[in-house]
């Protein structure tokens, strides 16, 4: 059996080639949308991919499993969870596809793949239990999609705080208490291959370990471990789940009713000095800046938008541009491709042009309007405490702030600004922090877009506080 696992840093996703070497036949779990990069490692190794499945719909990228079934190859999906929670873009479809119920099992070569239901991340979710035929017929592993995780279980709140079903976050806890009381009754050595690691947000504590085993779960995860109780285990869970992304909820959409087809990456064109002089006028327009806040606040395009191309790209990006809007990139002509792949990664399709921060640089020169953000710091801050005219945005988890915040700081995490823009005053200036200022950089850069005058506040909170003797 071949195996390989794919990893995506910025969104932190496993994907997984399994390949049945006796007939040149794979299968590929939880595919991106860009997916040439799977067929391409397939060929490699003398593989071609015929079948492709995905653990659930997703909310945090969008699916590659319309872009297989385009091609002919044979696609899987749950049929559990009930009517809301099928692939409705199959439904009546020309494609190959099988819907999956628990216990169905489906076969690539000499390789047997068993569907799990596994709800409570989501209702429809499943996990595959993967065996080698050539050598066994007991499973080696199992596909955890967002289920269990390397150090945690996916959160089951996204029902309720990303797509907005209220009532949701409760039960779906308890649901899955149930799941991972199965979970237990697995064998010590099977293998655990997760749809996540660290720096996801479809979990609070998972680890950067790309693999783990039932048993090592079992003994060392915390979320498994408050699982004592299903009481204990429900209140363990939804407590301190960092607030999602923006975009999740329509990543729910898109994968349900059926994700655009990509044909290709897009090609944006280089702007000239005219055009960049054009974009203040593009009303439809949004130029996101992938360089380092410190050159962003020295002088950017008037209205830009900051994501530095690091791990949160995707998670800003999404959070703040709607899928409509015409995107203009300011990049290294090197990570071009690298930005359009993560932007169409999460739908954001519609990349206009770019330019990079030396033709920025020569525009500035030849007269080009720039924009500054004022920096202080958070002892410069204190100056301001008592003006009323002067606002403090916090711009942290909502759990952070709890911890330790600044009296009368309105709590914002920086990824649901646009959904709560109308708790943020106009007529006053805003201070932006956070804990080290990463965050409320590309916060206050979105809210100066906004029409907000802002200040950043690019400081470390921790070290201040020891400064001060401030106590949590």
């Amino acid at each position: 059996m071949y195996f390989k696992q794919f990893f995506d840093e910025k969104l932190a996703q496993y994907a997984y080639l399994i390949g049945c070497q006796a007939n040149g036949e794979a299968l590929i779990i939880d595919p991106m949308r860009d997916i040439d990069q799977y067929i391409e490692a397939a060929k490699k190794e003398g593989l071609t991919i015929t079948a492709a499945a995905d653990t659930h719909i997703h909310a945090d990228y969008i699916s590659g499993l319309r872009e297989f079934a385009e091609r002919g190859v044979k696609v899987y999906a749950s049929d559990e969870g009930g009517r809301d929670w099928r692939y409705e873009w199959l439904l009546n479809s020309d494609y190959t596809y099988q819907l999956l119920k628990d216990g169905d099992e489906f076969n690539i070569g000499n390789i047997s793949i068993r569907a799990w239901h596994t709800p409570g991340h989501t209702p429809e979710h499943l996990s595959y239990l993967i065996t080698d035929g050539a050598a066994t017929n007991e499973p080696m592993g199992v596909v955890t999609g967002d289920f269990v995780f390397a150090g945690d279980v996916g959160r089951p709140d996204l029902l309720e705080s990303a797509a907005g079903q209220i009532g949701n976050m409760e039960p779906s806890a308890r649901t899955l208490y149930r799941s991972i009381e199965a979970f237990r009754k697995l064998p010590d050595y099977l293998q655990v291959w997760p749809g996540h690691g660290a720096g996801s947000a479809c979990g609070k504590a998972m680890s950067a370990v790309p693999d783990s085993t039932v048993g090592y779960e079992l003994r060392f995860n915390k979320s498994l471990e408050a699982a004592s109780s299903e009481d204990n285990f429900v209140s363990f869970i939804l407590d301190g789940q960092p607030e999602p992304p923006l975009y999740f909820s329509r990543m729910k959409r898109d994968n349900r009713i059926g994700p655009k087809l990509l044909n290709g990456l897009p090609q944006p064109k280089r702007l000239t000095h005219d055009e960049l002089d054009g974009l203040s006028g593009d009303l439809e327009g949004t130029v996101i800046d992938t360089r380092e806040r410190d050159q962003f606040a020295a002088g950017h395009l008037p209205g830009s938008l900051l994501s530095p191309l690091n791990r949160q790209f995707s998670s800003i990006a999404g959070s703040y541009i709607t899928e409509n809007e015409k995107i203009y990139l300011v990049v290294e002509e090197n990570e071009l491709k690298q930005a359009v792949t993560d932007l169409i990664r999460i739908g954001l399709d519609n990349i206009i042009g770019y330019v990079t921060p030396m033709d920025l640089n020569r525009y500035a020169e030849q007269g080009g309007e720039l924009d500054a953000i004022d920096v202080i710091n958070f002892e410069s801050m204190d100056a301001y405490q008592d003006d009323p005219s002067v606002e403090i945005i916090d711009v942290r988890s909502q759990s952070e702030h709890s911890d330790f915040h600044f009296q009368g700081a309105i709590n914002i995490a920086h990824t649901r600004l646009l959904d709560r823009l109308d708790e943020v005053p106009k007529d006053k200036k805003l201070l932006i922090h956070c804990k080290a200022g990463g965050r409320a950089a590309v916060a206050s850069a979105f809210l100066n877009h906004k029409g907000y005058d802002v200040t950043l506040v690019d400081d470390n909170i921790d070290s201040y506080k020891k400064q001060e003797q401030i106590s949590i």
